[in-house]
């Protein structure tokens, strides 16, 4: 079963563009594109009038590939032109990232806007996900991810830096209120929907991403204190909720991850 999941508020030229430049690479360079999803603001639920649209992709080599002893580059890139950018990693890169803690293929499986893919596919592969990732280290991930931006707005004001700091915090909050889990939604909304937040909080929020919504240049200036207020606290929190892991035997995951690249390099014949 094929996937698509579109939303009527994209710029449908920009979307034809996507498809075409995904169609490009399947064909140029010889590789099957089982998944391709976005994966910027647009996907996290707080998009602003000249958002890019970045399409980010898992794609299989040819079979021949694989059984060369030559190794060939495991990324496709294509330039940025306009608002798209369309950039993709070859599936066994984005399992040995998996694997090593790197949540940014979960982040991809998880977003709720996908170009293309096979159900199968992706459902198999968020399975294998749940399995192996390493929760302390998914959410130290975000943790270094969040505070970065945090400090990066700390020095220039700008507010569209407030929501790369707040997605990240609001994913530790989901984290730790959702204990048995390792992979966390991507989309804004989702996150504060499955969470038990201050009231403060969710209006704040709800009226400064309706500002980003409808504003090309939001500008400098203060964090509304509800917000300001969270992040702080769950990254202070979650430096001691989710500790620096020791070596963790990674025997298994690399078992599962080979079993499931397997299945899909032979398919690509």
């Amino acid at each position: 079963m094929s996937l698509r999941a579109v939303p009527e508020s994209m710029d449908p030229t920009v979307v034809g563009s996507v498809d075409a430049e995904l169609d490009r690479i399947e064909r140029e360079h010889r590789v099957r594109v089982p998944l391709a999803i976005e994966s910027g603001s647009r996907a996290w639920g707080f998009p602003s009038p000249d958002s890019d649209y970045d399409c980010r992709f898992v794609y299989v080599a040819p079979l021949d590939t694989y059984l060369s002893p030559w190794r060939t580059r495991d990324v496709i890139e294509t330039p940025l032109v306009g608002l798209l950018d369309v950039n993709g990693w070859e599936l066994g890169k984005a399992l040995r990232l998996l694997v090593k803690g790197n949540a940014v293929l979960i982040e991809w499986l998880m977003s709720p806007i996908v170009y293309r893919g096979d159900a199968g596919f992706r459902a198999e592969l968020r399975a294998l996900a749940e399995q192996i990732a390493a929760r302390d280290q998914v959410a130290r991930h975000y943790l270094h991810l969040g505070a970065r931006q945090w400090e990066l707005f700390d020095r220039n004001r700008s507010l569209k830096k407030v929501f790369y700091a707040l997605r990240p915090a609001m994913a530790l909050r989901w984290l730790r209120e959702h204990p048995e889990a390792a992979v966390a939604p991507m989309h804004l909304p989702t996150l504060l929907a499955q969470c038990e937040l201050p009231a403060d909080l969710v209006t704040a929020v709800a009226e400064l991403t309706e500002l980003k919504s409808r504003t090309r240049e939001m500008g400098s200036g203060a964090v509304p204190a509800p917000i300001a207020d969270f992040i702080v606290g769950e990254f202070g929190s979650a430096t001691d909720a989710f500790p620096r892991s020791g070596e963790r035997d990674l025997g298994r995951a690399r078992d599962l991850t080979a079993e499931f690249f397997r299945a899909q390099a032979l398919s690509a014949r």
